[in-house]
Formats: C-alpha cells, structure tokens, sequence
C-alpha cells in the first residue's frame, strides 16, 4: 500500500480568478476534506510514522478534552493552538507557505491512523468522533468562499424545498425561521431535506419538522448535515479498511507502528522534546531527590521513590525506569552513582554494588555496552509496562489502593477525598493521562485553572514532561515581578 520511496506530486493553478488549488496524487483541493481518495504517492516509512503521530497529538488532545468537559469553545481554541503546531492547515487564498505538503501531510497521518484505529469498534467509535471534532473546528475556521466551493463540490444527498413545498409546509416550517419579526425572513429562508436518521442530534433538539421520513432542516442548520454525512461515511470508510487490513498485516515493518498509533488515545503522544536520552532540565544532585520526590513528580516516579526509601531495594525494570526517569530530570553519571549507593544503604556493600549496579547504571548513560544513550520511558511505554509501570493502570482493578496512593502522595500539595471521584472517573474510562492531568492541576492551583492541563492545554504524556513543567512552574513563581514605570 506504502511503499518506501519518495514521489512528488504535481500542483496546478488556474487562473487567477480561481483559487482553487488542484493537487494531484491524492490530496485535496481544498482545506476541508471527507477524505474520500486515498493517498497514491509513495512515503518513507518515517514519513508514513510522523505523519500520523503529527495528527494522532491533535486528535488525543481532543479526545482528551472531551473527558475534561471542556466546553467546545474551550476545545475549538485547544485544537486551534495544537494544530499550528503539529498540523497547520492553510486556506488556497494563503501565501508564503507550502500548501502542498500540507495538504499531503493532512492526507497522509489520516489514512495511516484509519488502519491503527479500524481494527475494533470502540476504537472506530473513538476515531470517528475526533475526526468529527477536528472537522467540525477547521468548517468552522474555514474561509467561507473556499467553503461554499468545498460544499458545492461535493454530494451531501439533501434536498433544496422548492418555494412550492416551502409554502405547503408554512405553518410548520416558519417555527424555525430565525428571525420572526422580519416579513421577509420565511420567504428569504432556505430550507434542505434529508433523512431524518441522519441528523439525530437535531431531532433530539427539535430544530427541525419531521414528514414523511425526511427532516426538513434550516439554513443556519446546514452544517448538522454536513458534519453528519462526514461522520457517516468515515464509518463506513473505516469498516471497508477493517476488511482489508488482513492485506497490511503481512507487512512486519508497519505493524509495530499501527499498535503503538492504536493506544495514543490512552496515553497520548510524547511531546517532540522527550524523544532522546538527553537532559532536558538543570543539573540536580543526589540530595535534591527526596525533595524534588515530594514536590514535582507524577504518580508513577513518586510511588518508585517512596518504595525506594522504604525498602531500600528496587527490581530491575524499576531501576530502569526510575533512572531514566532521573538521567533525564538532570542527574549526571557521578550523581546517579551516589544516590543508587545511598538509596541502597544498608543493602549489598561496595564491592557488590560495584559488580552488580554500577555497569547498568552507567549502561543507561550510553557508557557501556552499546553505549547507547537510552531516553526516559514514556507514558505510553508505562502503560504497557508489567512491572513498575503506570499507578493508574495497574491499580485501576484495586480504586482502594489507587486511592491510598494518590492521597499519601499528593495531599500535602492540596489533593483532598474530594478529588478523588473525578480522577477515578477517568481511570474507569482508561484515560489514564487524563487522570494523572487532572492531578497536576490541582495541585498546581495557583499557576493553572481546571483544564488548563500543564499550563498550556496539554495533557501529560511523559513523566518527566510534568516534572519539568511543574518545576518551571515553581521558579516562575519565586521569580521577582519587574515593576513597569508609570
């Protein structure tokens, strides 16, 4: 289906009255899209990845909004912000960018995440719902020339009321006239029939008059149709892909990329900075550890760190984690070394912590073995983990504990019995980044409001992502405020 070359595609303008954008090989000619033709041009398989991690960042963030009760305002701004960074997406009318590649991009991370995401109901649920969201905010967003011609180029299967219907239905259909006091407003209103099993919210709400099996629906409702039928036939797309997928699995490179898409509406996509091994904060010492513990790190490094000091012993994949977790924060091969010695006093002597330690520890620095400077798991990763993985996961089973947790760590820093319904609302739904964002923001009170998440809109998808912020956070807050001269 992909293949692993590069090809480039062909863009043709017509004249200058026409801004519509023609782009060959499966993209678009306009921003909006119902995604109805497949990309033909060949990729690289990391081109084939990004693509879709790019779009799976905009679509997670969505979903996680949802879970937030963000109003849709809240999360239209949200989307807004995510997709100037991940996803721009610029009208035919724009200059001084590349809207080819953008359409190719936009095309592209959709189609790959179709064959992530068709391979369950629930999954093809969740996707066809963030896919709606995000073409909801781009119409909404859309420059309204290019959306008329986006719409009249398309086939939406409504029915134009002629002035004929339009008065035999007077009585009925001038209840949905906008604007009553005008004379004229009937007259000047346009009226489209469609099924009404296709627009069920507008039935529910009873914005429109029902006959004969049609709903006759408003101009200013147009859009219900629209957001609709795109939703209708992203399902039906998606069941298609379900059939054929079968053809895609005998392709051992893009698997292991397709299962890991499939769980970013669990745990989010990692942020571009915690890609690499490299220190991403200051430098800290072995001694700053247990206050840094109490103050700044998530559920899944704190409950590490209290082990730690109580058993004065870790087993391996908590060692690796939490190391990583700490070479990342900004604790340098000589401090990792005496807080692993003083973390295990009391434990195996010097000699036995020399041979059976201290080649790991600098293992994971990039110093032995392969030297390979290993990078900080991330939530994902945790998630899938059997030992020493994500609380919130793992104790999902066990509320009680889970609960227990959360208060022994995090009630000094404001977290009370009456958080806890909500985070643990979020465990039973699986939005496990959800529940650990939820946390942040309580006991960040003074720096960020209820879905604010880390300050910016994001959710959390990496520990050392909400250690850092939440470290930021706090030196922003000790910082003098400069005094502006009347």
């Amino acid at each position: 289906m992909f293949q692993a070359a590069k090809q480039t595609s062909k863009i043709q303008r017509h004249d200058k009255d026409d801004e519509t954008l023609h782009v060959e090989n499966g993209s678009t000619s306009y921003r909006l899209s119902l995604y109805d033709q497949p990309p033909l041009y060949d990729v690289t398989v990391e081109e084939f990845e990004t693509s879709a991690l790019d779009r799976l960042r905009i679509l997670a963030e969505i979903e996680s909004s949802a879970a937030r009760n963000r109003t849709m305002e809240e999360t239209k701004q949200m989307t807004i912000i995510q997709c100037g960074k991940y996803l721009p997406l610029n009208s035919n009318s724009a200059s001084g960018v590349d809207i080819q590649a953008e359409r190719r991009k936009d095309q592209l991370g959709h189609f790959v995440l179709r064959l992530a995401f068709c391979r369950s109901a629930e999954l093809r649920r969740r996707f066809v719902k963030a896919e709606g969201t995000l073409f909801r905010i781009r119409y909404e967003t859309d420059d309204s020339k290019e959306r008329a011609a986006f719409l009249s180029s398309k086939d939406f299967n409504w029915i134009s009321v002629d002035a004929d219907e339009k008065e035999k239905y007077e009585a009925q259909l001038s209840h949905f006239v906008s604007n009553k006091t005008d004379p004229n407003a009937f007259k000047n209103e346009t009226f489209y029939k469609v099924r009404w099993s296709t627009i069920p919210d507008l039935v529910e709400k009873r914005k429109v008059f029902l006959k004969g099996g049609f709903a006759y629906v408003p101009g200013r409702e147009q859009a219900s149709i629209i957001y609709a039928a795109f939703e209708e036939r992203l399902e039906a797309a998606l069941l298609a892909t379900s059939r054929a997928i079968p053809l895609v699995d005998e392709e051992t490179r893009l698997n292991p990329i397709l299962d890991n898409l499939a769980q970013g509406f669990t745990a989010g996509v990692p942020s571009d900075w915690v890609g690499s091994g490299e220190t991403t904060g200051e430098g800290i010492t072995a001694d700053m550890v247990d206050s840094l513990a109490k103050q700044h790190f998530p559920l899944c490094m704190r409950v590490l760190h209290q082990n730690l000091r109580k058993d004065h012993h870790m087993k391996h994949f908590g060692r690796l984690h939490y190391g990583l977790f700490l070479k990342v924060l900004g604790l340098s091969i000589d401090e990792a070394i005496a807080f692993w010695r003083k973390s295990f006093a009391g434990g195996p002597g010097a000699d036995k912590f020399d041979k059976e330690y201290r080649y790991n520890i600098r293992h994971s620095f990039g110093l032995e073995g392969r030297r390979m400077n290993y990078p900080a798991k991330n939530c994902l990763q945790l998630h899938t983990a059997h030992e020493a993985g994500c609380p919130y996961r793992q104790l999902e089973n066990s509320p009680e504990n889970l609960q227990s947790a959360l208060l022994s760590s995090y009630s000094a820093q404001g977290l009370t019995v009456d958080d806890l319904p909500e985070i643990m609302s979020q465990v039973r739904k699986k939005a496990y980044h959800v529940a650990c964002t939820r946390v942040f923001e309580i006991t960040h009170p003074r720096q960020v409001r209820k879905g604010d998440g880390l300050g910016d809109g994001e959710s959390v998808t990496h520990p050392n992502q909400y250690a850092a912020k939440s470290i930021e956070l706090e030196k922003e807050a000790k910082e003098p405020k400069m005094e502006v001269d009347n």
